[in-house]
């Protein structure tokens, strides 16, 4: 069994405990995803084979992965009303945060140069040797790059409109369109604050903590949350409630990931050691450790950030930023957001199969190892 499918068996054993069938449930949003595809697919035939090639893309896009943010939207909803009136429906309804997702990571790896995603090469790099094994006119990187702006602008249009199409009434779908809009443009402002701290260089802790927040935490699990209670009809009460578990947890989820851009396996996480350090992210691990190394060496990992690190440069910034005390930091830091989470997922009014669930998807979202 490889990381990877450890790891889903690991979110599969946490949420089995709750009688919920964590596999079964990302089948499900993977046939959705699927269904909805092919028949975009259908309605762009007649644009010919280019089309073909673009959808081939974006099924490659939506393949795969944990489908927490369906997860969280899912169980956000049955917090709140817990015998849900279509399932089909709410199950659609939480795959179209699969299709944010997919948007912002076939945006997100060209604008990093990442070679991979999930193992195979991303978007813009698969787009590019296509070009370049064709022998086409032009430039197959520019090519390539054309390829993931607009496949990432059509899986954002799609994620719209398949949370209208769900199949629930219009008058549950509204409030959640509301918050839907304000996740995403919370997602693209993000996303823009990342790239300028890169651009400048340099971010302390605060900064790095609102990226954090804006690019990831809120979309990943808070927004989901909002978006399934929303289709429940939740209250401005239960909402502020899923927000003091949400938000925290989702802080702590996007800082594990900050630790596994640094110290992940690369056999579970689909891409190369010390991926963050090549590509130069100014995360909060890499803040709390310029601030807190020896002034020779928090030189030495500023400037090696962002440039082409051979895998024992990789090792030598990694132990740089073990012994300044910012991986641990960090491990604590994760642990003290996941129990306000829980605190506050204890003290929510919400369905107490639900918060069984919701705590144990928590757990799962914040030990993972890809």
């Amino acid at each position: 069994m490889s990381t990877s499918q450890y790891a889903l068996a690991t979110l599969d054993g946490v949420t089995g405990q709750t009688g919920w069938d964590s596999a079964v449930f990302r089948d499900r949003v993977q046939g959705a995803l699927d269904a909805f595809v092919d028949e975009q697919a259908a309605t762009l035939a007649p644009l010919g084979s280019d089309a073909d090639r673009l959808v081939r893309e974006a099924h490659t896009s939506v393949s795969g992965g944990k489908r927490f943010r369906a997860a969280f939207c899912y169980w956000g909803h049955r917090a709140v009303h817990p015998s849900p009136d279509d399932e089909d429906a709410l199950v659609r309804a939480c795959a179209s945060l699969e299709l944010l997702h997919a948007s912002a990571l076939v945006h997100d790896d060209y604008m990093d140069a990442s070679d991979t995603r999930r193992g195979r090469p991303a978007t813009h790099r698969q787009l590019a040797a296509e070009h370049r094994a064709s022998g086409w006119r032009g430039d197959p990187e520019q090519y390539g790059a054309a390829a993931a702006i607009l496949l990432g602008d059509l899986l954002l249009s799609w994620s719209d409109e398949l949370l209208r199409r769900c199949g629930l009434p219009i008058t549950q779908v509204a409030p959640a369109l509301e918050v839907f809009d304000r996740c995403r443009s919370e997602v693209i402002a993000g996303q823009f604050l990342d790239v300028s701290v890169q651009a400048r260089g340099r971010a302390d802790v605060e900064t790095a903590m609102t990226v954090l927040r804006y690019k990831s935490a809120r979309y990943s699990i808070e927004r989901p949350l909002h978006i399934g209670a929303a289709l429940a009809g939740a209250s401005p009460g239960t909402i502020a409630e899923l927000s003091r578990f949400g938000l925290p947890l989702g802080e702590a989820f996007q800082l594990r990931d900050d630790l596994l851009g640094v110290f992940g396996d690369p056999g579970a996480t689909g891409k190369p050691a010390g991926d963050d350090l090549i590509e130069g992210k100014r995360t909060v691990l890499v803040a709390l450790a310029l601030d807190a190394a020896p002034p020779a060496e928090a030189a030495r990992l500023d400037a090696a950030l962002g440039t082409a690190l051979t895998p024992e440069e990789v090792a030598e910034l990694r132990a740089i930023i073990d012994a300044s005390g910012a991986h641990a930091q960090v491990e604590a830091v994760i642990e003290e957001l996941a129990g306000h989470a829980v605190t506050a997922l204890d003290r929510a009014d919400v369905d107490d199969h639900a918060r069984e669930v919701l705590r144990g998807l928590a757990s799962a979202a914040t030990q993972r190892a890809v």
